[in-house]
């Protein structure tokens, strides 16, 4: 059994994006692991293991616009379902 069972991706396009200030907010907010928050000013890839994606992508969405949205389970992935 995994400790955080959702494999959260988005992209956020904005202005004046900060990759560590995302990735602090992250990390001191919501639980989770495996945290990436790469990218520029105006475009940032989110990676991100946790139980709660709805909070990623709540928080993600009040910083600019939010697309290429993916939340895969990876408990049923680890078991062959699809995700």
């Amino acid at each position: 059994m995994l400790e955080f069972k959702f494999d959260t991706q988005l992209l956020i396009e904005g202005e004046h994006l900060s990759e560590d200030a995302i990735h602090d907010y992250i990390t001191e907010n919501i639980e989770g692991d495996c945290l990436l928050a790469v990218g520029d000013e105006e475009l940032i890839k989110i990676h991100f293991h946790t139980n709660t994606p709805w909070k990623v992508l709540e928080y993600c969405a009040s910083l600019g616009e939010i697309h290429d949205i993916v939340v895969e389970n990876m408990e049923r992935q680890s078991q062959g379902l699809q995700g």
